[in-house]
């Protein structure tokens, strides 16, 4: 196969024998060398959703992942970009579908959870439900990353709402409308972060419905580094919030900078009152500079809220320029596979 000819298909809702229309489906999987697990997570999802197409985006991986893939049954398209960030991008621009499901192809998430998470997001009209991870045994979720995990979700927590409590999994349904208007920018692992403001960010509905999270088979080696990825998350959270919330951002440096110069003015200030004199020069123009760069920062705050505003209003309309996921009544969910309850949690 050509490797620069990637396979795109249109999907359509599929009307079933008995006249009812079924949404289509597809799983999303990004992979950078997974050939011990991939066979084994498209053989799962092929059971736990028949209905769905299953694609695998073979990220430049050097191993038999995209061979091992097709073998199993999956269509292949490949990203010579490296990053899982641009294999989500691929992915979302390429394929077609009513629900989109992404996991990982590291055999880590239950696929018997997936038509819980898929029917949900359609009982309630959802457009993202995430598969919130809990560990199977203890090394399936090593304690930095748990660890890291509550940090970030709390930090996001604090600028942009608590709707998560595990903003990174990489477990997630999504409708039409969600992976069709959504301008994906990470390059990295930082896509889950990315993914989860922008949902917070325009306030669609989106819930978490427990996953069990399950240890790495034997020869299958994280691709996630604790502190690079742990660093690129954190730069990147920062940016959203400078982006998104800029009078959060620049008002944190007016205090900052302002409380700066109050402090450095003090002493200047008492000689000044007791003596007349200004013997702390230097003290007292980096006291006035600080004080001067405080008020530019809240400033701009005000002028890049004005301008976010109307950037979120233009991204909402976007948003809303595509159809949401329909409702869906019992005689639909006859068509769905019973691998685990429907009953939404």
């Amino acid at each position: 196969m050509n490797q620069s000819e990637p396979i795109i298909k249109t999907s359509l809702p599929r009307m079933a024998a008995d006249g009812i229309t079924t949404p289509s489906i597809a799983v999303m999987i990004p992979c950078f060398n997974e050939e011990q697990t991939i066979a084994t997570v498209v053989e799962d999802f092929k059971k736990a959703l028949p209905q769905a197409r299953i694609v695998v985006c073979d990220n430049v991986s050097t191993d038999q992942t995209g061979d091992r893939a097709r073998a199993a049954g999956a269509e292949v398209i490949y990203e010579s970009m490296p990053g899982k960030g641009n294999a989500v991008r691929r992915l979302f621009s390429d394929i077609e579908a009513d629900i989109y499901v992404m996991v990982d192809g590291d055999a880590t998430y239950e696929a018997a959870v997936a038509p819980k998470l898929v029917s949900h997001l359609l009982e309630q009209r959802l457009d993202m439900v995430c598969g919130k991870r809990e560990a199977s045994v203890d090394a399936a979720y090593r304690k930095g990353h748990v660890l890291g995990n509550k940090m970030f979700t709390a930090l996001v927590a604090g600028v942009f709402g608590r709707r998560f409590d595990d903003i990174l999994t990489g477990y997630r349904v999504f409708s039409r409308r969600f992976v069709k208007s959504f301008p994906i920018l990470s390059e990295g692992f930082e896509i889950e972060t990315e993914l989860t403001i922008h949902a917070l960010e325009l306030n669609m509905p989106v819930a978490e419905i427990p996953s069990i999270y399950l240890e790495r088979p034997d020869g299958s080696d994280s691709k996630l580094n604790t502190i690079s990825d742990g660093l690129k998350i954190s730069k990147l959270i920062v940016k959203l919030i400078k982006d998104e919330r800029p009078m959060t951002f620049f008002g944190w440096l007016f205090l900052i900078f302002s409380a700066t110069s109050l402090i450095l003015s003090f002493p200047v200030a008492i000689t000044y009152l007791d003596t007349g004199l200004v013997p702390r020069l230097p003290t007292a123009v980096l006291s006035s500079a600080a004080m001067l760069l405080s008020f530019l920062f809240l400033a701009c705050g005000f002028i890049l809220d004005s301008v976010t505003r109307s950037r979120r209003e233009r991204k909402r309309i976007a948003y809303l320029s595509i159809a949401g996921p329909a409702s869906i009544d019992a005689a639909q969910m006859s068509t769905f596979p019973q691998g685990a309850s429907n009953e939404p949690v």
